[in-house]
């Protein structure tokens, strides 16, 4: 009698990670291929990516919910920039509803995922955390979808700062926000000025003896309406479902003018947003001091003031801004380059994020790696050198679920070609030379830090990742998929290294 090795289960399609990207492509592929099998895999103990991983006081949106939100359930909620209390709330009432939730696998991270050419499908290994360490499991599917974003969500951007041992008081960061952490009639000093910095420092300063957003050089920011009154004239009189699309048609048409608006007058975009914060500070000097940047507007991403909060906390007395280094902690707090000490009983360390690619992802070949860095992007979507694998990128410059959403009704396309066409796979091929650009074009110090190692986009479509939403949406699932997505055979060393 001989044991038989018991075979992995097999889905049609795994989606890896379930918030606010890897529900809405649940969603997509249930309505559009409800014969799939599909699990949506998560390494966290709940839903919700971001939006239930940070805790930090006054966690939201810096876009507005009616683009943010999904096309196919309208925001319903009063604010427009919402809490994370919220948008978790909408995420766990999106599962619900549609049943996605009983899809859902918890506490399964993909630490392994190898291209069977053979079989002509994925293998991933999964750990689960047992209770005696981690344990290990194995799944096959013939579809990987990775929407887990492009952030570290286990090691932040944390430099070292001299001295940090011997201050005598709390170092926090924000990803890590102690639940028990009283900032109550505290001086606090935030370090940074990034939108988790923005967004903190008012929220602190509610209850703390002061807040001092320590930065290194000043970010744009712009005051915005925390509720959008014409949305709310139109859901006053118009059906949910109408009333949703016409707001989320006025608000993505907005937010690309005024993005075009910047890129295309920088001198205006910079007086228009320097003459809004003088009219709120009232200081001229403090504005061009501490809120005009070297940089133009959407060089780096905007930060969003909802309902002017941050100015408003300065001008109430209970915050401030330093422009400033670093020279060293010292006991009573930070002491600064220009000889100057800001006192701390807490310091938040809003330094920002690191890139990961795709939640770590490391997809193999028949065993053998395939560096991320060496492929292109067909699409914003696909990967050359990777079959039947999709990635999930957002926006960098208008709400991350528009082009979210696109990606995930492209995947669908790809699977129904895969259907029409009798290919067990496919994988992106581009007709002649491509030059490459970095996958993400933003001049930020997260990105820089870190986008060597991530794929890149072409010099031309389909291997532009557009940073506008009309274009795509008119473009992308339009695409001829048989010009440039080639039929896999099931043989061993079909794929070589893109470079």
């Amino acid at each position: 009698m001989t044991d038989t090795a018991v075979a992995p289960e097999h889905l049609d399609v795994v989606i890896v990670g379930a918030g606010l990207s890897g529900i809405g492509a649940a969603y997509r592929l249930q309505t559009e291929h409800p014969h799939r099998s599909y699990a949506v895999l998560e390494a966290r103990a709940d839903l919700g990516g971001t939006w239930d991983l940070f805790r930090y006081p006054g966690i939201r949106s810096d876009s507005e919910m009616f683009t943010l939100g999904y096309p196919f359930k309208p925001w319903r909620a009063a604010r427009s920039i919402a809490d994370g209390s919220a948008i978790l709330d909408y995420i766990r009432e999106t599962a619900r509803e549609n049943g996605i939730d009983r899809h859902i696998r918890f506490g399964a991270r993909v630490i392994g995922a190898d291209w069977l050419s053979a079989k002509a499908h994925w293998q991933l290994t999964l750990a689960h955390e047992g209770p005696d360490g981690p344990e290990l499991s194995t799944l096959t599917c013939g579809f990987l979808y990775a929407c887990a974003g492009y952030y570290d969500y286990q090691q932040p951007h944390a430099p070292e700062f001299p001295g940090r041992d011997a201050f005598a008081g709390t170092v926090v960061h924000p990803q890590f926000w102690p639940a028990d952490l009283d900032t109550r009639d505290k001086r606090i000093v935030v370090i940074g000025s990034g939108a988790t910095a923005v967004t903190l420092v008012p929220n602190l300063a509610v209850d703390a003896a002061h807040v001092t957003m320590l930065q290194r050089s000043p970010t744009w920011i712009s005051a915005v309406p925390g509720r959008d009154k014409l949305a709310d004239k139109i859901r006053r009189r118009l059906p949910a479902g109408l009333a949703h699309r016409l707001i989320r048609t006025k608000n993505i048409l907005f937010s690309i003018g005024f993005y075009q608006f910047c890129r295309r007058r920088p001198a205006a975009a910079r007086k228009l947003l320097t003459d809004l914060t003088t009219r709120i500070l009232k200081d001229d000097k403090l504005v061009a001091e501490h809120f005009t940047p070297d940089y133009d507007p959407w060089d780096q991403r905007l930060c969003a003031a909802p309902d002017a909060d941050f100015f408003k906390a300065m001008k109430q007395g209970k915050a401030s801004v330093v422009t400033d280094h670093i020279d060293a902690f010292v006991p009573e707090g930070i002491r600064l380059i220009s000889g100057q000490t800001l006192p701390a009983d807490i310091v938040v360390t809003a330094t920002g994020l690191r890139l990961l690619a795709f939640g770590g992802i490391a997809p193999s070949v028949d065993g053998t790696p395939v560096p991320l860095a060496d492929q292109f992007v067909w699409q914003g979507a696909m990967l050359t050198g990777l079959p039947n694998f999709a990635i999930c990128v957002g926006y960098t410059n208008a709400s991350w679920t528009l082009r979210a959403d696109l990606t995930s009704r492209l995947v669908c396309k790809v699977l129904t070609h895969l259907d029409r066409t009798g290919s067990a796979a496919v994988v992106p091929e581009p007709r002649g030379a491509l030059s490459e650009r970095p996958l993400l074009d933003l001049n930020a110090g997260y990105v820089l830090r870190a986008i060597a190692a991530f794929p890149r986009q072409g010099d031309r479509h389909p291997w532009r990742v557009r940073q506008n939403y009309l274009l795509d949406a008119l473009i992308t699932l339009r695409t001829d998929l048989g010009k440039t997505l080639r039929p896999v055979s099931r043989r061993v060393g079909e794929f070589t290294r893109n470079g």
